[in-house]
């Protein structure tokens, strides 16, 4: 282990062009995207009750911060592109370019829009009033818009960061929609064509047929970061931030507190308005139901579904804004296969367009959304695994490494908080390996291994792509 170096070249580095603003919108736009419209029920469905989910979103902010807090210090210690990369190569140095390659095969492979586009496709459709949708269908429609989203970032890139930002403030004011609307009908100042469910009576009762088990909680956990997932974003893009160490600062807790406060209110909001056997089997459209029981099949029932579609093409720029730059980095520095093709930003772009397509394409007919959440969120694990025992390292070794000395404006993440974050990754890590109960109906129907499996044998890849290089004596 040893001190840093320059991680890239100065001819390599972009023109810093985002202010706090710009900063809290790539965040807001990755966090918001289409898990609080679409994984609310999933989550309730894996709980059994109100009260056991309501906790899971709980515990889900609470990780976000610390995982947050983890980030800040790394980013504000080393403010240029590439995220985890850059934190991984700080701290794990044996064997030499190891962690770095094993880390760049998930994120390139992983790193992905598939599930965002596919659920994106879904609103859409449902907001054209086409419920009975095939699953081919939703995929098409999500190719497109993955398409759409490349071709901005490519053809129109000031239009793309300008538009991504705008719709960080339309999420706002849906999120605000949805909690007012919540509000109303729980004054009675808005009526409902049914008896107003009362979700919070017998909190914690399950729902009936319901069996507690260890796999449901963490893939359930499993789910609620995918929802948080995005607070880490700007971190990718450091390079390209005014004035990186006080505009993060600012801009990132700020984000991921409104947005945290917002998810809470939004599930209550839910569950106010929404009876318990059809807020479990909402499904992906569970913010449509929630719109479909208060305004009736009417044109307002589509009209703030297809705002909801909007908002989540805002994440899914934001993903592909910042997903590039990762694999971009990763190329300059020799870390993937055809690195000469993909330090360019325009490939990288079409390689992100591509892994996407054929995520969203390749697997067999059936509920790819879980799968495609599970498999992309699970790698990550991992990595905060890998990240955060570096930094408990470099706070022992702060002397030895120069750590927490470089900057002006210091974040320290204190132990008891990285030690949260920590052992919260470690249970999502660990228990998706615990079989389910023989009975328990899984996602997609797909066995309980695959996600799991499927993902470190992408990590396994990179390391076997780092055993032919250092074969071939070009490491």
């Amino acid at each position: 282990m040893s001190e840093a170096q320059p991680l890239l070249p100065s001819h390599h580095r972009p023109e810093p062009h985002l202010g706090v603003f710009a900063v809290m919108a790539l965040i807001v736009n990755k966090i918001i995207g289409t898990g609080i419209y679409s994984i609310p029920s999933l989550i309730y469905e894996k709980t059994g009750s109100v009260g056991m989910s309501l906790l899971l979103w709980v515990f889900g902010g609470v990780i976000t911060f610390c995982g947050l807090s983890v980030y800040l210090e790394f980013g504000l210690e080393l403010p240029h592109n590439g995220g985890e990369k850059n934190y991984l190569q700080r701290v794990w140095t044996k064997p030499k370019k190891f962690i770095e390659t094993t880390y760049a095969f998930p994120t390139v492979l992983l790193g992905i829009s598939s599930g965002n586009a596919y659920a994106c496709g879904k609103y859409l459709l449902f907001a054209l009033g086409v419920t009975e949708e095939k699953d081919l269908f939703v995929r098409t429609v999500a190719v497109g818009i993955i398409t759409f989203a490349t071709y901005l970032h490519i053809f129109h890139q000031k239009k793309s960061t300008k538009i991504f930002t705008a719709l960080g403030f339309i999420k706002i004011l849906i999120l605000l929609l949805i909690i007012g609307l919540g509000f109303l009908v729980f004054l009675d100042f808005v009526e409902l064509p049914y008896e107003k469910p009362d979700n919070f009576k017998n909190l914690w009762d399950d729902y009936e047929g319901f069996k507690p088990n260890a796999y449901s909680y963490s893939v359930a956990l499993l789910q609620v970061i995918y929802a948080f997932k995005g607070w880490e974003n700007a971190n990718y893009v450091l390079s390209e931030i005014k004035d990186p160490q006080k505009t993060l600062k600012l801009a990132a807790p700020l984000s991921v507190f409104l947005t945290t406060f917002f998810y809470f209110l939004v599930i209550l909001s839910y569950f106010i308005v929404i009876p318990k056997y059809q807020y479990k089997d909402s499904g992906l459209l569970i913010a449509g139901v929630f719109f479909t029981n208060i305004f009736g099949e009417s044109v307002s029932s589509r009209i703030l579904p297809a705002l909801i579609s909007l908002s989540n093409l805002g994440n899914i720029l934001a993903v592909t804004f910042s997903a590039p730059r990762i694999n971009q980095s990763l190329a300059q520095e020799n870390l993937i296969p055809f690195s000469n093709v993909f330090s360019n930003l325009t490939s990288s772009m079409l390689l992100h367009w591509l892994i996407t397509v054929l995520v969203l394409v390749l697997p067999p007919n059936g509920d790819i959304y879980q799968f495609i959440i599970n498999l992309s969120s699970y790698p990550t694990t991992w990595i905060n695994i890998f990240v955060t025992v570096g930094l408990f390292y470099l706070h022992f070794n702060s002397e030895k490494e120069n750590w927490g000395k470089s900057s002006e404006h210091k974040w320290h993440s204190y132990w008891f908080i990285s030690l949260t974050f920590l052992i919260s990754n470690l249970f999502l890590a660990v228990f998706p390996f615990v079989p389910p109960p023989k009975d328990l109906e899984l996602d997609g129907g797909y066995t309980y291994w695959l996600f799991p499996v499927t993902a470190i044998s992408i990590f396994a890849l990179g390391g076997v792509y780092w055993a032919i290089r250092k074969h071939k004596n070009e490491i």
